[in-house]
């Protein structure tokens, strides 16, 4: 992958001679993002939060699930945003096509657990090893990333929460919290911060 600091024709090769809009705009960010550079991943939220809670709330037609799935995804960018490659496409492309997967998946782990519910009404109470064995990996994992929630913070807390698992953008969250924006945006990346540390995810 190419390193933030390499030169602006390495980052947009393949694309028109000045094209700087919000495609190219994002493409550097992510890759500065991949460099450790919370600023940029703070306006990379700003520019690709929206896009990633419209695609997961279009497949799973359900908000508080699309609001779990947009928490989900920004966070798997801030941990792998090392594994963008802009010869294969735009960051936005990369970025959606992350949350419409997250989404499909989650339609799935959903119709899943209904078909397993359904089979238990039926009578059917025997589970597969493996069935349980992914309800309790999940389960693992909400419990941890719960856990390290209640590491962060009240302030550091409250902002990613309504920013994540709310899908509101940081103007939104200083609005709701009666905060300046660039408190709100602090607040946010600390949590993000001290999250991946909590959760063991290298940078």
């Amino acid at each position: 992958m190419t390193p933030p600091d390499a030169a602006p024709s390495a980052r947009t090769a393949g694309r028109p001679a000045g094209s700087a809009g919000p495609g190219a705009e994002a493409d550097t960010l992510l890759l500065a993002a991949a460099g450790g550079d919370e600023a940029a991943f703070a306006r990379l939220y700003d520019l690709l939060a929206p896009a990633v809670h419209g695609t997961a709330r279009a497949v799973l037609r359900d908000p508080d699930l699309a609001a779990e799935v947009t928490q989900e995804v920004m966070l798997e960018v801030w941990r792998t945003a090392t594994r963008f490659e802009p010869r294969l496409g735009s960051a936005r492309t990369w970025v959606v096509t992350l949350a419409h997967r997250r989404a499909v998946d989650r339609v799935r782990s959903v119709q899943a657990q209904r078909d397993r519910d359904q089979h238990v009404v039926d009578g059917d109470h025997h589970v597969p090893y493996d069935v349980v064995a992914e309800e309790v990996e999940e389960t693992m994992e909400r419990r941890r990333v719960r856990d390290c929630l209640g590491g962060l913070t009240t302030t550091q807390r409250d902002a990613v929460v309504l920013a994540y698992y709310g899908g509101r953008t940081y103007r939104e969250v200083a609005a709701e919290l009666d905060a300046a924006l660039p408190t709100v945006k602090s607040r946010i990346r600390d949590g993000l911060l001290r999250l991946r540390d909590c959760l063991g995810v290298d940078r």
